[in-house]
């Protein structure tokens, strides 16, 4: 059985990423594993300031939701990232997410351009958008790719990359899509051999 975190990143409460995450985590569920999802709706984090004091062994000056998420992030063996398109990239609170996990590494000697360690985590990908042109994801995918799994060093167990879910002054219509059926296979199907 895996730990499984869902970082839900923003969007409408019940809107197109909310369905994927549902239909993601009835997946994994239905494999036997453990899943909590975190909305960011619901749980305010603040963007990272730069000041350091994470650094010296103090905790995060920042008072907010992030503080309570680090043991829960550390506790997973898989953390998915979810969140609607939002000017080609992830939404600013998982952006903001993102930021905050500079608290939790530690410095090292530089290797292939790196000068920080992060904890080793599995990771995954889930996006909607409005659009589905060949180039719609392709700013969201390449900060993932580089910032997440390269960077951070997360190992990628890959993305659901839901275009074509309806405009943006509507509701959702991502159920008249089949993202939600494959959301569901990717979650049961994400560790095979578990």
């Amino acid at each position: 059985m895996k730990r499984i975190l869902v970082i839900q990143g923003g969007g409408r409460p019940n809107g197109n990423t909310a369905q994927l995450v549902a239909a993601f985590v009835k997946g994994v569920e239905s494999a036997g594993h453990q899943t909590e999802i975190i909305s960011l709706l619901k749980n305010e984090v603040k963007d990272c300031l730069g000041c350091n004091a994470c650094r010296y062994g103090k905790p995060c000056v920042q008072k907010d939701s992030f503080n309570e998420m680090v043991p829960k992030i550390m506790a997973a063996d898989l953390v998915v990232f979810a969140s609607p398109l939002y000017y080609f990239t992830f939404s600013a609170r998982l952006k903001a997410f993102i930021d905050r996990f500079y608290c939790m590494a530690e410095e090292c000697e530089p290797s292939l351009g790196r000068y920080e360690s992060y904890p080793v985590k599995d990771s995954a990908l889930l996006m909607t958008a409005a659009d589905n042109y060949f180039w719609t994801f392709e700013q969201a995918v390449s900060y993932y790719q580089f910032a997440l799994v390269n960077y951070i060093g997360f190992h990628d167990r890959g993305m659901i990359l839901a275009g074509g879910c309806g405009d943006t002054n509507g509701t959702g219509r991502i159920k008249e899509t089949e993202w939600l059926e494959k959301a569901f296979a990717f979650g049961k199907n994400i560790y095979p051999n578990e």
